[in-house]
């Protein structure tokens, strides 16, 4: 595991975006794991500012979103759909046929679940992934507890993570549930770049930087891995 500590959030965004477009010129046809939440934000803004003066910089990616919240409609403004459009679907020439998030108002979720796996390895398998890091250690929706070889599934969101994502539904409650890419599809990627930042990350990055490798803690899975990197920053990221 290779780890980069950074003094400021936007030279954090800097690098992961350095990384994700390095990615993109070394293979034009890259898979790429997309996360959502805070501290990726200043990656996307970069990656898109990047690619608005390049042609045809997305034109063969294929992206997979970690996951999405279980009965929230895709053009909600709380769900990952809408986020992913404005941060960076919206903005790049991304073909909308090679962009994958789950969908959370399926008929049958554990068929969803199986579907979306399945395409994940129709397209080759995951190149490069990145990450967020929650508090408690989740990587995905993958809260304590869950088993290292656990694939994409329904998951019930703790308090904690609900309330982390309050901000994204203004007032309303946050859904309990969610699709996510399980610890077993995170590790199938050739690659993963965690990115966290702000104080209140501390002690998940302490107990990550420990090495010590418990079900609960998600994170410590990437201790299995044989190609992480880590970005890390105390700083806070910019408010939304």
């Amino acid at each position: 595991m290779k780890w980069h500590t950074f003094d400021r959030a936007d030279a954090l965004s800097e690098h992961a975006a350095d990384v994700f477009l390095k990615a993109i010129q070394s293979n034009p046809r890259v898979v790429l794991g997309l996360p959502t939440g805070r501290s990726p934000i200043g990656m996307y803004e970069r990656v898109v500012s990047q690619c608005a003066r390049e042609y045809r910089c997305f034109r063969d990616v294929t992206t997979f979103n970690l996951d999405e919240y279980a009965g929230v409609p895709r053009e909600h403004p709380g769900s990952y759909c809408t986020y992913m459009k404005q941060h960076l679907f919206d903005h790049v020439d991304l073909d909308p046929k090679n962009t994958h998030i789950p969908d959370g108002m399926a008929d049958d979720l554990d068929a969803e679940c199986a579907r979306y796996e399945q395409a994940i390895k129709d397209a080759g398998g995951l190149d490069l992934t990145f990450l967020g890091l929650g508090r408690n250690g989740h990587i995905g929706f993958n809260e304590p507890g869950t088993p290292f070889d656990a694939r994409t599934r329904v998951v019930e969101l703790t308090p904690s993570t609900r309330a982390a994502n309050a901000e994204f539904f203004s007032g309303e409650d946050v859904p309990s549930r969610a699709i996510t890419m399980g610890i077993g599809t995170i590790l199938s990627s050739r690659a993963i770049v965690l990115i966290a930042s702000g104080r209140g990350k501390v002690d998940a990055i302490e107990r990550l930087q420990s090495h010590r490798i418990d079900r609960a803690f998600p994170a410590s899975a990437l201790w299995n891995h044989p190609k992480v990197t880590v970005l890390w920053t105390a700083a806070a990221t910019p408010p939304l």
